[in-house]
């Protein structure tokens, strides 16, 4: 397992020791996923803790009618799922690889038992499923308190700004994909970005150009209770949580 790996993922596991470390890493597998690949499906029940190293994965929702809904997107580095692992129970959502992705597969039975032996490895998963709460109770403020146009440009004006662009956001999936996860049908999502394009929105495809960042956020009224927030987004290296008795991830000698 190579070197730059393993420090890629670190942050999730500051607090473990060394000898914790070592332990799960002979009962990990290193695995790499193509776009369109389904890693497990909801009902399943977990074999691995999967930890998304680069890359990202959608989850989705499948209602009994097969209606599919998508509910969150992971980004790496982040534990996939890591409350249907710890409590041994069955996938709520279904994982899907959008793009090329990069896991690491530890073994959930390992996983479990190092997080019982090992207190440094228990705080960073906890200090991970908080993230992943706080994540999701963002996203039922959003639905319960934001009007549909609201969510369509906070969305586009985080995007925009994880991408880089300010001046646009660039689609990641089809419209109707970000629709159902932002809580809309397509009809709903086009009919929000055709009433922000008066406050500087021009739309050309798959690219959004934000014309106007100032005149865009005076509609979508960000609010930092609300919408996406960094610190939810994946390892707060400076948490005292996992920096206390902190071992690096290494590769075995």
């Amino acid at each position: 397992m190579h070197e730059d790996v393993l420090r890629d993922v670190s942050s999730l596991f500051r607090g473990a020791s060394a000898a914790c470390l070592d332990g799960l890493l002979r009962r990990t597998i290193e695995h790499r996923v193509a776009p369109g690949t389904v890693l497990f499906d909801q009902a399943e029940l977990p074999n691995f803790q999967i930890v998304l190293v680069a890359g990202s994965l959608q989850l989705f929702g499948r209602s009994g009618t097969q209606r599919e809904v998508l509910i969150e997107v992971v980004r790496a580095p982040d534990l996939v799922i890591p409350a249907a692992v710890m409590s041994a129970s069955p996938y709520l959502l279904q994982a899907r690889a959008p793009e090329a992705s990069h896991l690491l597969l530890i073994e959930a039975d390992a996983f479990r038992e190092a997080v019982a032996a090992e207190p440094g490895l228990a705080q960073a998963v906890i200090a991970t499923l908080a993230r992943q709460f706080r994540r999701m109770v963002r996203q039922a403020k959003s639905l319960k308190l934001q009007s549909s146009t609201q969510r369509v440009g906070c969305y586009l004006l985080a995007l925009s700004e994880r991408q880089g662009t300010p001046g646009q956001a660039h689609l990641p999936y089809e419209k109707h994909i970000i629709a159902s996860e932002l809580g809309m049908t397509r009809e709903s999502f086009s009919r929000a970005l055709a009433s922000l394009e008066p406050a500087g929105l021009r739309v050309e495809g798959q690219v959004i150009a934000i014309l106007d960042r100032d005149r865009l956020a005076a509609v979508a009224q960000p609010d930092p209770l609300i919408d996406p927030d960094a610190r939810d987004d994946g390892p707060d290296a400076s948490s005292p949580v996992l920096s206390a008795g902190a071992a690096p991830l290494h590769r075995r000698s």
